[in-house]
């Protein structure tokens, strides 16, 4: 999309009209991207929210700002080698265009991965407990999240399948990526072997309705979708903290909540990556894994609980 572009985005059976929407600023020449701004907005929010934990925790907020210098670096860093790897196609004519984050490309679950591995290595450095810490971190974690999705809905991506449902989103075709601007023989090339995506796309395509002269798609918000849960799974995950059973529950409840979320959520986007030369979404597959393996260590951490509880009645009953 042009940077400079500036488009109408509709919701048209919630009577909303947001015109003439751009998606960045220019400074001195040099173009600032919304979607930028709002992930260090998230970001910055994050560490406050997990500053504010960590006080309450008992931990000191310093050591919160500490290990956020470098797990922040870490999240892009993973972010973006998750999104290339499952995306290699788009990278492969120009390698160096990986390291152009301005284009785009950052994957979530990336930035997880990259997040949880500096945790792990920075509560071994300072020998301070890594559930401790992620639990602390994952409210904020999920804030960020809360935030960031807002930065797809300025970029006009990370949106789903057709509907005419009432939270049915309009763009102006031109903004809403190659896929819909492109010839039909390019799309059936580019997704070769994917029926499915290439059906959503071409229904998507098929449904375009013309306002004002400008040809517009209508899909799913699915980016509002994801935000409207982890906001909610926020709220619940702070009431719960002070219920805790045991350290690291609270990271695993995140797991399963938006991995629970995401299963389908990612089920409805066109934008998918692909396992390497497979139909299978592996932000869906990672999601439905999550799920099941934090369940099931939620289970057994709660299972453990019961049995030392029981083994202290025993003994003082002895």
């Amino acid at each position: 999309m042009l940077q400079t572009m500036k488009t109408d985005i509709y919701f048209p059976n919630l009577g909303l009209a947001f015109r003439r929407l751009g998606n960045g600023i220019t400074v001195f020449g040099f173009d600032i991207m919304y979607y930028g701004m709002i992930i260090v907005c998230g970001m910055l929010f994050g560490v406050l929210l997990a500053c504010w934990r960590a006080k309450r925790a008992g931990e000191q907020p310093d050591m919160i700002i500490d290990f956020a210098l470098y797990a922040i670096v870490a999240a892009v860093v993973g972010a973006r080698i998750y999104y290339v790897a499952f995306a290699w196609d788009s990278f492969r004519d120009n390698p160096l265009s990986v390291f152009n984050l301005r284009t785009g490309g950052l994957a979530i679950y990336g930035g997880i991965i990259g997040g949880v591995f500096m945790a792990a290595v920075y509560a071994r450095i300072r020998k301070i407990s890594f559930c401790r810490l992620t639990d602390i971190c994952a409210p904020a974690l999920l804030l960020g999240q809360v935030i960031g999705r807002l930065g797809n809905f300025f970029n006009r991506e990370a949106f789903g399948a057709y509907t005419d449902g009432l939270f049915a989103m309009q763009l102006d075709r031109r903004a809403a990526g190659s896929d819909f601007s492109c010839s039909v023989a390019a799309l059936e090339q580019r997704y070769a072997g994917r029926e499915e995506a290439l059906s959503r796309i071409l229904e998507i395509r098929n449904n375009a309705v013309w306002i004002n002269g400008v040809e517009y798609i209508q899909v799913h918000p699915t980016f509002l979708y994801e935000m409207a849960w982890n906001a909610v799974l926020l709220l619940l995950l702070l009431l719960y903290t002070k219920h805790r059973a045991f350290e690291g529950e609270i990271t695993l409840l995140y797991l399963a909540g938006y991995g629970l979320g995401r299963v389908f959520i990612e089920g409805l986007r066109t934008d998918q990556l692909f396992l390497w030369g497979s139909r299978i979404a592996v932000s869906q597959l990672l999601s439905a894994l999550l799920v099941v393996l934090a369940a099931a260590m939620i289970a057994a951490g709660r299972l453990k609980l019961r049995e030392r509880f029981s083994r202290r009645g025993r003994t003082k009953t002895g």
